[in-house]
């Protein structure tokens, strides 16, 4: 069977390669190829373009860049038509996936959307084209079934990919490996500011400057797979007891980190699978922020918070991200043992609701080819 599958950003990549190594155990013979990056790629997906090319975040960037947006929806479009896949496999990325799958739905393609736009958070009426253009839909979210439920759609809940993948690296030892030079054994907080240039841009700095109110701590940022290690290099030059981590080093860096601070997103899932406290950290573009705002309707960003329908770890937005409060947060995770427990009696809670599927991934794998021999 032919495959072509659409990633946009780290966390699709990571969940598309361990999908396709699911999808290659069913279908040994299966030719596949898309958009991803390079877990895809080494999972055996001919990558027609990387996500690198592709990420843009907020309202106000995405309008700078909608030249370059057009461009990649066209040339997506001539690739899949050329290739002619069995099944389209959208993987999250929904500003760019849904516009594609509705084309490729009049062309007659027959699409799976592994991983669910978050339309629970804003653009609801986005699931009346989500039923006219997905033949089927695979959520990883516990409370997602029952939304769709509302809609009159029917969904297949496959669990959280995360807890498989966590769950296998923590089998076996991974030292941390750092760009250069090598940690003390002072404890570690982890910077986690985002894959994109525009998220780190925005937070990683201000993270930077509470590390001279820990001189008996040491940070690590973690290094995103889409960037180079000397993008990094002029936020923390001459700060002390700053760190970068290899790529594919962040599992690595949770597992021994004290704390983290956190953009939000998967990071936040996998910082509490990893069960490290967490100060969730979020700034955009003022415009891209007021625009939010008016149409976000959830209560909280990070999906640890949304899953558990409460505030367990505290969201610094915006105006509120600023150095004191970052200290001041930080300080009551690191010195405070009664909160670290209830945040780790809370983190198992979380995996729990999480953990209701055995292996998402290959259970989605299952769904996914069997749909097509079907």
């Amino acid at each position: 069977m032919r495959y072509y599958l659409i990633a946009g950003e780290a966390s699709g990549d990571l969940h598309g390669s361990n999908l396709v190594k699911e999808m290659y155990k069913l279908d040994a013979g299966a030719s596949l190829r898309g958009w991803g990056g390079d877990l895809m790629q080494a999972a055996g997906v001919v990558l027609a373009k990387h996500y690198r090319e592709t990420a843009f975040m907020g309202f106000i960037e995405v309008v700078k860049n909608l030249p370059a947006i057009l461009k990649n929806l066209k040339f997506c479009k001539e690739d899949i038509v050329a290739f002619n896949p069995d099944v389209l496999v959208l993987i999250d990325y929904p500003g760019f996936n849904l516009r594609i799958g509705n084309w490729a739905k009049q062309k007659g393609f027959k699409i799976v959307y592994y991983i669910s736009p978050q339309v629970w958070a804003w653009k609801e009426s986005r699931v009346k084209l989500i039923k006219q253009v997905v033949d089927k839909m695979l959520v990883i979210l516990p409370f997602e079934k029952d939304f769709f439920k509302k809609w009159n759609y029917e969904v297949e809940y496959v669990g959280h990919p995360l807890i498989q993948v966590i769950d296998d690296f923590k089998k076996t030892s991974h030292p941390l490996q750092l760009q250069r030079g090598s940690v003390s054994n002072q404890p570690i907080v982890a910077l986690l500011p985002g894959s994109r240039k525009q998220e780190i841009n925005n937070t990683l700095p201000i993270m930077l400057e509470v590390v001279k109110n820990f001189p008996s701590h040491q940070f690590v940022i973690a290094q995103s797979p889409g960037q180079t290690a000397t993008f990094y290099e002029p936020f923390f030059s001459g700060i002390n007891n700053v760190f970068l981590s290899g790529v594919g080093q962040t599992y690595a860096l949770l597992s021994v980190a004290t704390a983290a601070l956190v953009s939000s997103g998967t990071a936040t899932l996998e910082t509490a699978l990893f069960n490290v406290p967490q100060v969730v950290c979020y700034k955009t573009s003022a415009i891209s922020y007021r625009v939010a705002k008016a149409l976000i309707k959830i209560k909280y960003i990070s999906l640890v918070n949304l899953i558990l329908d409460k505030k367990l770890v505290t969201e610094l937005i915006q105006h509120q991200l600023t150095p004191d409060n970052i200290v001041k947060e930080l300080e009551f995770i690191l010195h405070n043992s009664r909160v670290i427990e209830e945040v780790k009696h809370n983190y198992q809670q979380l995996r729990n609701l999480l953990d209701q599927q055995q292996n998402a991934s290959a259970r989605a794998a299952s769904i996914i080819v069997g749909f097509i021999k079907d």
